[in-house]
């Protein structure tokens, strides 16, 4: 669904949000147009949320306001980034993917870089002890996926030979301010020889020659899930938690009673933190076990 050019996408069955399809990727100047026009879209929707870019980091509007996060990392130039916002461990890691020979460069979106994505993808059906969501599809499908958003999109490949064996998708703000990493994998038989390593570094150069101030690489942490590898990995490369204004606007009474008694948020939110992390720990050692990895 589209309304005032921006694509919507709504989610849940019984409690119904709507939120920009590329939401924490792009950024809407004023929010009541849209706001009209899903009260006017005839679709039931009780919940629209959307979130600040991170150069307003204080609420800006008077909807009802909750915080949100972001894993970013400010850009000034490359050389501030490698001498200054990194450690060593992480400096050895990019030269070692360049002494295996791993190329990393900007590529052109088309067929043939679907067809190296798929194959990524279908690599292995768990990744970070979870069900991978890419795996399975079909090259059609991917290809229709990785097509979204491409006169915003930068995509970096890191090969080893003629194999693509990496691969990043960097999305822009319309203000050119901020990109997210809309997808960065590496195949996993090939995880040696640090693809995903030269990856950020590429992207840093990327963003640092367009001059756009921050990389975001999705959310710092998600509600009770801290300090795990990802998080880790993150940091590492100088990634911070920057905390933004994240609006949630009520279109419906049931919509105004869902919000207040908080089932917008994951049903795991309501368990103890122990709890969740022991639960967390068999999953991803059960799922370990099937992938044999």
């Amino acid at each position: 669904m589209y309304i005032c050019n921006k694509e919507i996408k709504i989610i849940g069955r019984v409690l119904r949000i709507a939120r920009l399809d590329a939401d924490m990727y792009q950024f809407m100047s004023d929010p009541e147009p849209v706001i009209s026009g899903l009260r006017k879209s005839g679709h039931r929707i009780d919940l629209f949320t959307f979130i600040q870019g991170l150069t307003e980091t204080k609420p800006k509007y008077q909807y009802p306001v909750e915080w949100d996060n972001y894993a970013a990392l400010p850009i000034s130039t490359f050389d501030n980034w490698w001498n200054k916002q990194i450690d060593g461990k992480t400096r050895n890691m990019v030269r070692k993917a360049e002494k295996k020979e791993v190329v990393v460069r900007e590529i052109p979106f088309d067929e043939n870089l679907a067809r190296g994505i798929w194959r990524i993808y279908n690599e292995v059906p768990f990744r970070q002890g979870r069900k991978f969501s890419h795996y399975g599809k079909d090259l059609e499908r991917v290809y229709k996926d990785e097509a979204t958003y491409l006169d915003s999109s930068t995509f970096i490949g890191a090969f080893y030979g003629e194999e693509l064996i990496g691969f990043v998708k960097l999305v822009a703000d319309e203000a050119r301010v901020q990109a997210g990493l809309m997808n960065i994998v590496s195949k996993i038989q090939h995880r040696d020889k640090a693809p995903t390593n030269a990856l950020v570094a590429h992207a840093v150069r990327s963003c640092a020659d367009r001059g756009i101030s921050y990389m975001v690489y999705a959310r710092f942490d998600y509600g009770k899930e801290h300090g795990d590898g990802l998080s880790d990995f993150k940091e590492r490369n100088g990634f911070q938690r920057i905390e933004v204004p994240r609006y949630y606007v009520p279109l419906t009474a049931f919509g105004w009673a869902a919000f207040r008694l908080g089932m917008h948020h994951p049903w795991v939110n309501y368990f103890p933190q122990p709890l969740v992390e022991k639960l967390r720990g068999i999953r991803n050692n059960w799922y370990n076990r099937k992938s044999n990895l």
